[in-house]
């Protein structure tokens, strides 16, 4: 077996083992992600976005956004698409260098995959003459969870620990891995902790955050240079820097993560948690923005 094969087998080895702790943000993150995003959508997009939802959203685009992680298991070849790895220690990322699977493919990680379902979506609304072969309703969801995905830091992890899957810690008294805390646990203790295990009051602390301590940051947030419809990368820098700075930061294998950790990560993840949602909204303005309404192919 090739070291590309052996590297592969390694990775799906571990994400059997670690099930729990692969899926990006959490139900609750993903959750949050898309219902922030929900009122930063203009008329044009939310019209667009209530149209290609399916059925069982209901009409809110929150109510979809884990769907990727609920069928990447019966979608095999979506796995590549949460993540992308980094070389373990330089705490950067270069899109030519880190954007391949384990078997070197190209393109195939979750800023290529954001690229890819912007173009998806776009290609079709730029031109209502056009007909697609591609699952609009699939793409949108896709879209909205990846954007998700990439701002959770560990997303934009090392390669050597599969980013943090296999550095096992305890969160307070239970055993978890690192990444597990970053998709998960930390989201769950802070419901528990301050919120009253309510999610709508989370997010609503969240929005309120965007409002009175961040609006200045916000536009910086939307804004994608050279007028791009989508700009992943700056994301993804973002995401591996605070991998070095917070979530590998003493928290070395074995090592037991309470209070001081939780208390000084929680603000990294509730701002990671706004950016995502401010971003996918301000993506869905952008691809849907003047362009005609039209009936799916």
């Amino acid at each position: 077996m090739g070291v590309s094969g052996l590297l592969w087998a390694v990775r799906a080895l571990v994400l059997l083992q670690f099930v729990t702790g692969i899926l990006g943000w959490g139900k609750e993150g993903h959750y949050a992600t898309c219902k922030i995003a929900e009122g930063y959508l203009t008329a044009e997009a939310l019209a667009a976005v209530k149209e290609l939802l399916p059925e069982s959203a209901e009409g809110d685009l929150a109510n979809v956004c884990s769907w990727p992680d609920e069928i990447r298991f019966h979608y095999h070849w979506s796995g590549a698409l949460h993540y992308v790895d980094t070389p373990d220690f330089r705490c950067n990322y270069e899109y030519c260098r880190d954007c391949h699977d384990s078997s070197g493919r190209k393109d195939r990680c979750v800023t290529g995959a954001i690229h890819n379902y912007t173009n998806q979506l776009s290609s079709l609304y730029q031109n209502s003459n056009s007909e697609s072969n591609y699952n609009l309703t699939e793409a949108l969801m896709f879209l909205s969870h990846f954007i998700g995905d990439v701002h959770q830091p560990l997303h934009v992890g090392f390669l050597g620990d599969l980013g943090g899957n296999t550095i096992q810690v305890r969160w307070y008294r239970r055993k978890s891995n690192l990444h597990h805390v970053w998709d998960n646990m930390i989201i769950e203790t802070a419901l528990k902790t301050f919120y009253s295990s309510d999610l709508a009051t989370m997010i609503r602390a969240i929005q309120e955050n965007i409002t009175e301590n961040w609006s200045n940051q916000q536009p910086l947030w939307e804004h994608c240079a050279h007028n791009h419809t989508v700009c992943p990368d700056p994301y993804a820098s973002e995401s591996i820097s605070l991998a070095c700075k917070f979530a590998y930061k003493s928290a070395t294998p074995g090592s037991t993560l309470e209070d001081d950790y939780f208390l000084s990560r929680l603000p990294v993840v509730e701002k990671r948690l706004a950016q995502g949602g401010i971003r996918l909204a301000a993506t869905l303005n952008r691809i849907f923005a003047s362009h005609v309404k039209i009936a799916q192919a």
